[in-house]
């Protein structure tokens, strides 16, 4: 996907800094949305080989992630992904919201994310043909969002409509369904990364309305 941006949006885009925090979640973002986007090369695989988590859930899922990155080349890497997201007239998983909420393609959640994208001055780049609500577009948008990049800072509470409406109610799914495609190795472990880290989003945002009520 994705979004193009105006001098205008670049320029404004300096008047909010995000927290150190929130950096960590708009690059977390950013790198789902880049591995689900395209395969990656051999210096993306060099850079996840190199990282280290703690022993928290997300931490032990980006060690993995980390050990088998190590043991991929990218020809491997290209071949599994053009067998989970592109195959012979369509990969192993479809993702995109409206295949996950509805059954079917080009439903009204892309209908409504068209809308909201529209709201904040995001549009699809034109080089780009698949539908908006792919998940890897949606990565995209939230981290951009969180750092900042349509203008200033999105708010909390413009983050978590955006997420909750968009992402919160199926994002889990794929990638749960991600973790166990049985044409997933590396994905696998970018599956778990994803599940673990939506995981912790969508509580994050739970207790910000409970503290906020």
């Amino acid at each position: 996907m994705t979004a193009e941006q105006t001098q205008s949006e670049i320029a404004a885009s300096t008047m909010a800094v995000p927290r150190d925090e929130d950096r960590l979640r708009a690059d977390l973002y950013n790198f789902l949305g880049l591995m689900l986007a395209a395969p990656p090369d051999d210096m993306l695989l060099s850079q996840m080989a190199s990282l280290s988590g703690d022993d928290t859930d997300l931490g032990t899922a980006i060690n993995a992630l980390a050990k088998l990155a190590k043991l991929t080349k990218p020809s491997a890497a290209e071949r599994e992904f053009n067998k989970l997201f592109i195959g012979l007239g369509r990969g192993e998983l479809l993702p995109y919201a409206s295949y996950y909420l509805t059954g079917f393609l080009n439903e009204k959640p892309l209908a409504a994310l068209r809308q909201d994208m529209a709201a904040r001055g995001m549009t699809r780049a034109q080089n780009v043909y698949e539908p908006e609500d792919n998940i890897a577009s949606l990565m995209e948008m939230m981290g951009a969002l969180i750092a900042g990049r349509f203008g200033a800072t999105a708010p909390l509470a413009d983050q978590k409509q955006f997420f909750n409406k968009h992402i919160g109610p199926w994002a889990s799914h794929f990638y749960s369904d991600l973790e166990a495609a049985k044409n997933s190795v590396l994905y696998a472990a970018v599956g778990a990364v994803g599940r673990v880290f939506m995981e912790i989003e969508a509580e994050g945002f739970r207790m910000s309305a409970e503290q906020s009520a």
